[in-house]
C-alpha cells in the first residue's frame, strides 16, 4: 500500500507555509503525520515553544499514556506521546505515531532493528563527485558526540565517548558547480546522521545552521534544506506500506532557483 499527502500530485507555483502537522493517514492504531519544517517534535525542558507533542496531546488526550517519557537536564518530564521516531526541529515530512503502547512497542521493535526504510531528500553545498560505475554510493563513517558542543555530533576520532556505527546509502539526482541534490537513506538512526555524514565529507546541507553555519544558501530557504520524503515498514495487520510526504514549498523554490528540479 502506498498513501500520499493530499496535493502531492499537483505542484502548485506558492503553497503557504505550514504551521502544523497535516494528517496523511489515519487509523485507531496510529497515524502518520506530514510535519512541517520549524516545529519541534517535543520540548527539552528548555524553551516554551509549541511543539508537535502538545499539538498531539490536544487532539488526542489518551496519547499522554503512549510513548517513552524522558527526563530534561533540569529534572522535568517530557512528554512523547505516542512518538515512535523524531525529526529534527527545521527538517520537514513524514513523522509516525503511534495510538496504544501495543502498536508504539510494535513499531519501535521495527525501528530498532532497522527494518524500516526512511527516504529523505536534501540539498547540499557543491558538486558532489561519486563513482559514475555506481548508482547509489555509501557512507560508512561511525558518529559520537562533539567534544567542544553538546548539540553537536561528529564523524571523526575526535567525538567523545563511543562512536556509533553509521551507514548512509544516497544517490544524486541533479547538480550543478555549486550544489547537489541527492536522495538519501540512512541506514542506521544516529541524531543528526544525514546531517553530519554529509558534513563529514565536506558537502554539509544547505541552510543547515549548526554545522554549516559560514556557509551562505540561497535566499528561498531559511532552514536545513532536508525532508523526509517517505516511510515504509509494516504494519500491524502484517501488510507493508508506504507513506510520502510531498516536498514543501521552501524546498521546491529552491530546486527551481538552483536550477536542480527535476
Amino acid at each position: 500500500m502506498r498513501f500520499t499527502s493530499a496535493g502531492s500530485q499537483v505542484r502548485a507555483l506558492y503553497r503557504p507555509p505550514m504551521t502544523e502537522p497535516a494528517i496523511i493517514f489515519e487509523t485507531a492504531d496510529f497515524l502518520v503525520l506530514n510535519k512541517p519544517a520549524g516545529l519541534s517534535v517535543h520540548g527539552d525542558g528548555f524553551s516554551t515553544e509549541k511543539t508537535l507533542a502538545d499539538w498531539l496531546l490536544d487532539k488526542y488526550p489518551d496519547l499522554k499514556e503512549v510513548g517513552e517519557p524522558m527526563m530534561s537536564q533540569k529534572g522535568v518530564l517530557i512528554l512523547k506521546p505516542g512518538l515512535v521516531h523524531r525529526l529534527d526541529r527545521d527538517t520537514s515530512g513524514v513523522l509516525l505515531v503511534a495510538k496504544n503502547q501495543v502498536t508504539f512497542l510494535f513499531f519501535k521493535q521495527q525501528f530498532q532493528t532497522q527494518q524500516v526504510q526512511k527516504t529523505y531528500r536534501a540539498i547540499l553545498f557543491g558538486e558532489l563527485k561519486i563513482d559514475p560505475l555506481k548508482l547509489w554510493q555509501t557512507i560508512d563513517i561511525p558518529i559520537g558526540r562533539s567534544s567542544s558542543d553538546p548539540r553537536r555530533r561528529v564523524a571523526s576520532l575526535k567525538a567523545v565517548g563511543t562512536l556509533r556505527e553509521a551507514l548512509t546509502d544516497y544517490r544524486v539526482l541533479k547538480s550543478n558547480p555549486d550544489f547537489t541534490y541527492i536522495e538519501a537513506k540512512p541506514k542506521t538512526g544516529r541524531t543528526h546522521q544525514l546531517r553530519v555524514h554529509f558534513k563529514a565529507i565536506n558537502h554539509p546541507i544547505v541552510g543547515d545552521k549548526l554545522y554549516a553555519p559560514k556557509l551562505i544558501g540561497p535566499e528561498t530557504i531559511k532552514r536545513q534544506a532536508l525532508h523526509a520524503l517517505n516511510l515504509t515498514l509494516k504494519l500491524p495487520s502484517g501488510e507493508s506500506a508506504s507513506f510520502e510526504s510531498p516536498l514543501p514549498n521552501d524546498f521546491n523554490q529552491t530546486l527551481d532557483s538552483l536550477g536542480l528540479a527535476c
